[in-house]
């Protein structure tokens, strides 16, 4: 008996390849037509291949020696924060309640922070920050700590790690909670019964149940502090000088600073495939490295 197939629902699919062709296939289309062309004004574009990518790609080019240090100031970046983030974030989530009227209050303050927009924590940490009506930057001063922000790259990076950390570690930390609450008791029980070390719960049982939750942790904030923008663009404007020019912030003064579109093009599509690939490979590594102890444990 032969059987029938209703491809009826496949009109259900049809709006949303239709939205996600309007949003995102068109725009993306149109980055591409522009990082093969140069205009001089007046709505002319001419002809220029792959001229923009293999002057952005030239760290001797002025372009693509501005686009290599704003690399290697994100990668730095999205570093740090995932060196500090996670390893917070599990311990934060070890520490949460399992059960009782707490567990439900430690969520919505956990959650807080993720609630506020990107622009709003930028001015607060902006204002937090400054030496001269800011509490944080009044405190170190008078602490006899030479703080500012504005003048200081030491002091504008370790504002944005902070403001980052902040803003960003109740993620890791809800996430790994959830993996944390997935494991069943019988797991801790057994342990108890073997005498196992806190350490050793946590190395043995704990750990390899969060892999999973973990993964999309470190590939969410990879993704967001790689792309940021908002924080730093609103508290030190990139600077001082290019200490915080990040890629984003560089791609929008390049676009709409400089107004190159060609060249804008150009570095976009390259930074979304930087971000696409290394993503792929945290992915890879990451899954391979999990069905590796999968079958050991076998």
């Amino acid at each position: 008996m032969t059987k029938t197939v209703n491809n009826k629902a496949w009109l259900f699919v049809v709006p949303v390849f239709a939205i996600v062709a309007f949003s995102a296939v068109l725009p993306l289309m149109t980055v591409v037509n522009y990082s093969v062309q140069d205009t001089f004004g007046n709505n002319q574009f001419f002809w220029n291949g792959i001229g923009w990518f293999q002057e952005l790609l030239d760290p001797s080019t002025e372009l693509g020696g501005r686009f290599f240090g704003a690399l290697w100031r994100t990668l730095l970046f999205s570093a740090i924060i995932l060196m500090i983030e996670v390893p917070l974030g599990i311990t934060v989530a070890l520490a949460m309640p399992r059960e009782g009227w707490t567990v439900a209050l430690c969520l919505v303050l956990m959650a807080l922070p993720l609630l506020i927009p990107w622009n709003v924590v930028g001015t607060i940490w902006q204002v937090f920050a400054r030496s001269d009506i800011g509490l944080l930057g009044w405190a170190l001063n008078h602490l006899g700590i030479d703080y500012n922000y504005t003048s200081d790259p030491i002091d504008a990076w370790a504002t944005l790690i902070v403001m980052d950390v902040w803003h960003w570690t109740s993620l890791v930390a809800l996430l790994c909670y959830a993996g944390l609450k997935s494991i069943p008791d019988a797991y801790y029980q057994a342990a108890r019964i073997d005498g196992a070390s806190r350490w050793a719960v946590f190395r043995t049982i704990q750990l390899p149940k969060m892999r999973r939750v973990l993964l999309i942790a470190v590939l969410l904030r990879f993704m967001d502090s790689f792309m940021i923008y908002t924080e730093p663009f609103v508290i030190t404007g990139g600077g001082p000088g290019n200490a915080t020019t990040f890629l984003s912030i560089d791609l929008v003064k390049l676009a709409l600073g400089q107004f190159d579109l060609g060249k804008a093009a150009a570095m976009s599509l390259v930074y979304n495939l930087i971000i696409l690939a290394i993503c792929w490979v945290f992915y890879t590594v990451m899954t391979n490295v999990d069905a590796q102890r999968e079958r050991v444990d076998a």
